[in-house]
């Protein structure tokens, strides 16, 4: 019996009979003996040579009768491509149609991005969006190594919660029994700050939600995130572990998904200058930066897609931009004990224009500065009592940041829209599939 193998360990079986599971994903007649059939497994391609005086009649007349995403099993022998230098093919001994697929809908021509949203279920077989899915395997896997490996503990946040600090306008709520509306959690970081004093350094991953009625390149109402939060953490060791998480995660795209980036046509060069030093830069910076660029923005203003592109021009690193001033940003970042007008907090712009893929900051520790910005943003002081309460029982410095992992998959992939970095996106226009 010939082994059992997948696409991508073709190499290690050279002049032996092995046998592939997968679906046709092209194919193409060369004589009347002669059909390439371009196998795919999942893990990886594959080419396999139909010869009929090899194969024989009946064997050879199912290959003749193979269509697009028909799913069959094959037996060969793998060699080296006569031509191409590290690719292999595989001289076919045997085929099994498991299932002959009827007018496969994703043909070879152009479709439209609605047709193929609508068939996202079988838009996924494609190479590209294949690629993807691989990038984003090895990019949430690098992201908990790293923290793994660095004293963070894995600590999950409910996806359900009781109240809504930042206004309604921009969460869904869900009906919960006879206690009135929950809402699904936009972060857990509030509640990562409950973990951080239990075990220090907690991280959570998963899904979060966010009703914002925004139809761009860079928003999902449905997206993955990873928030985490380190206890005795200040602002500036903060910025130094985003930066070697995302360098870290690089060099593991880098190393395991060369092939996922050379067919999404991804500039590798422009890629890897990306691993060096990141620049952190001031918002008063920032701002004076843009205006000088001839931006309209004006000191107090907030930072859109168009600044964010016009800032990262001509650089090849991400950007920290810190010192935000606090009056626009959330009460729980820990204002600037040298000039209180500022918070300690920071967002990372990444180059090529891709914009912002972190938000962090310093957390405020002191109970009655952080009562003061409760009632001052007109928080509900009740709901958040316990939130409160962490600033009354041991509080420490403590600081924080999420990832957003579309937005990452998307700068590190070179795909502009990030309903292509998750598996079944879900926008302000689409549910379905």
């Amino acid at each position: 019996m010939a082994k059992k193998i997948f696409a991508k360990d073709v190499k290690k079986y050279l002049g032996k009979e092995v046998t592939l599971q997968g679906w046709v994903r092209n194919y193409r007649k060369s004589s009347s003996k002669l059909r390439f059939i371009i196998f795919r497994d999942g893990t990886g391609e594959i080419q396999a040579i139909a010869w009929k005086p090899d194969l024989g009649e009946e064997k050879f007349e199912r290959v003749k009768a193979l269509t697009l995403e028909s799913s069959i099993i094959i037996s060969g022998i793998p060699k080296k491509h006569p031509k191409n230098e590290g690719e292999y093919e595989l001289q076919l001994t045997d085929i099994e149609i498991v299932h002959l697929c009827e007018d496969y809908p994703i043909g070879k021509k152009e479709h439209g991005v609605d047709f193929l949203l609508s068939n996202r279920h079988l838009w996924l077989r494609s190479s590209k969006q294949n690629a993807l899915m691989k990038i984003r395997h090895t990019v949430y896997f690098a992201i908990c190594e790293y923290l793994n490996k660095n004293g963070f503990f894995r600590f999950d946040s409910p996806i359900l919660t009781p109240n809504a600090c930042e206004g309604t306008t921009t969460l869904f709520e869900v009906p919960y029994f006879d206690q009135g509306m929950a809402y699904l959690s936009q972060s857990g970081q509030l509640y990562l700050e409950a973990g951080i004093m239990s075990l220090g350094r907690v991280y959570d991953f998963g899904p979060v939600f966010r009703a914002e009625k925004s139809k761009t390149r860079k928003h999902l109402t449905e997206f993955w995130m990873m928030d985490a939060e380190a206890a005795y953490v200040e602002h500036k060791e903060n910025m130094k572990i985003q930066e070697k998480l995302i360098r870290f995660v690089l060099k593991a795209v880098l190393k395991n998904n060369l092939l996922d980036l050379t067919t999404l046509e991804r500039d590798i060069d422009q890629l890897k200058k990306a691993d060096a030093p990141f620049t952190i830069m001031t918002y008063e910076k920032m701002v004076t930066t843009l205006q000088k660029k001839g931006i309209q923005i004006r000191y107090g203003d907030d930072m859109g897609a168009p600044e964010e592109e016009a800032l990262a021009e001509g650089s090849d690193v991400p950007i920290f931009i810190e010192k935000w001033p606090k009056n626009i940003k959330p009460f729980y970042m820990k204002v600037d004990r040298k000039d209180p007008k500022l918070s300690l907090g920071s967002d990372l712009i990444a180059p090529e224009g891709f914009g912002e893929i972190i938000g962090g900051s310093q957390r405020e520790d002191d109970y009655y500065i952080l009562k003061e910005r409760m009632e001052d943003d007109n928080i509900p002081m009740e709901e958040y009592q316990w939130y409160l309460e962490l600033r009354k029982y041991g509080s420490v410095p403590h600081s924080g940041f999420g990832v957003g992992l579309e937005r990452l998959i998307g700068w590190l992939s070179g795909v502009r829209h990030i309903r292509e970095a998750i598996p079944f996106p879900r926008m302000l226009y689409r549910i379905y599939p």
